[in-house]
């Protein structure tokens, strides 16, 4: 059942774009500008039952706009014979992003893709949730997938302007980012799953920039 969340995704035949290609729109902020050079990016610390040392990794965009998370064994299912530890697995991400001081930026939006097979009666959630260190303000989103689902799924969303949490300007703060998968097996006796795993999916975090 496992193996079958790699190898179901293959089989979909979905083609998807580079993150830098689907960045959420961002309007007519006034406040915002074009990335500046010389950005990098890079996980700082990773911890999770869905994120074993080794199997996630962050790749920015060329222009400073976006990363992208990926993961190798990132998957959750219930039902039928899943051990009950499986049912929920999770993600927490700390990400140092490098830039020039005279500028900052915050999340504008964030893109997931995976693949679902969720039975009749059953459910699937993915969450994520992000914040800055030291900051109180924390920003979520959830989706979830009802059954009968069995096929590729992918969720865009776009932080408004009045909620966008820009980083303090002037002070070194890591971004934190908090994910979960997770099945509700319900009454459902066969199991369901949930991945965000291989080259199929993925995670992306689109930035908006500003200067100080």
């Amino acid at each position: 059942m496992v193996g079958a969340a790699v190898l179901l995704p293959a089989l979909a035949g979905v083609s998807y774009a580079a993150a830098s290609e689907t960045s959420p729109e961002t309007g007519n902020e006034s406040q915002s500008v074009q990335p500046p050079r010389g950005v990098t990016m890079e996980v700082a610390t990773i911890l999770g039952s869905g994120c074993p040392a080794g199997t996630a990794q962050v790749t920015p965009s060329d222009d400073g706009g976006a990363f992208t998370v990926t993961f190798d064994k990132y998957l959750a299912w219930g039902g039928g014979d899943a051990p009950p530890t499986e049912f929920r697995k999770n993600c927490q991400l700390n990400v140092r992003v490098t830039h020039p001081e005279d500028y900052t930026y915050a999340v504008v939006g964030i893109s997931s893709r995976g693949f679902a097979h969720v039975e009749p009666e059953a459910s699937a959630v993915r969450r994520t949730s992000y914040y800055f260190q030291g900051s109180s303000e924390t920003r979520s989103v959830t989706h979830t997938i009802e059954g009968p689902y069995n096929r590729s799924w992918r969720f865009t969303d776009r932080i408004s302007r009045p909620e966008l949490v820009y980083k303090p300007c002037g002070e070194s703060r890591n971004l934190n980012i908090n994910t979960e998968v997770r099945v509700n097996a319900g009454d459902s006796e066969e199991p369901s799953f949930i991945a965000v795993e291989s080259a199929y999916a993925n995670s992306a975090y689109h930035l908006a920039w500003k200067r100080c």
